[in-house]
């Protein structure tokens, strides 16, 4: 097994030797990547580049996500693409609300773990309406995620997040896991 560091140490190398590569060449080549299962070199590939974070589209992110298949997949792709696109105008609240009707539980995953970016840079009022969209959700890899979501919103708008777990029939995780966070500080105070 590769570890992190390991796959790291391989992405800073191409991103040396890809420094003055145009944003659209290092798509190209996080796109190569991916096709030979190297997601976390390919995502960061992106992610680390001067240019190629401002040509994220909704069509372009939803290729990069074609082989979505775990909650490790799902919230690197939010935490290292759609997330800063959403963050930066790339893309808007419509592609993210669009994830939350989905039939598939990875792209539902991704819409909130696509909120967490914005929590912590305050835009909080940005976040609660997808979570709405999948408050009543009972999928655990979703509810894990609503869970997530909702303790990133609180460290910025603890009261949006108790009045949210107030006013929605939310999953017993969440419930305890957000309650917890909001009275304690922890996620599990009890471990």
């Amino acid at each position: 097994m590769t570890t992190a560091a390991v796959l790291r140490a391989r992405r800073r190398e191409l991103s040396r030797q890809m420094r003055n590569a145009g944003g659209q060449e290092v798509i190209d080549a996080a796109l190569d990547l991916l096709g030979r299962g190297e997601r976390f070199i390919a995502y960061e590939l992106i992610q680390h580049h001067r240019q190629a974070p401002s040509l994220m589209t909704e069509k372009l992110l939803v290729t990069l996500a074609a082989t979505l298949d775990s909650w490790d997949s799902v919230d690197m792709f939010a935490m290292y693409l759609s997330g800063p696109a959403w963050l930066n105008g790339r893309i808007g609240a419509r592609t993210i609300e669009k994830w939350t009707r989905s039939k598939d539980r990875w792209w539902r995953r991704a819409a909130l773990a696509s909120t967490i970016l914005l929590s912590r840079a305050g835009r909080v009022d940005e976040v609660i309406p997808i979570c709405e969209r999948l408050a009543g959700d009972r999928d655990d890899m979703v509810v894990k995620a609503l869970s997530w979501a909702l303790r990133e919103a609180s460290k910025k708008a603890a009261r949006a997040a108790k009045r949210f777990i107030d006013r929605h029939d939310v999953a017993a995780r969440v419930r305890r896991e957000v309650t917890s966070k909001l009275t304690t500080g922890l996620k599990n105070p009890r471990r």
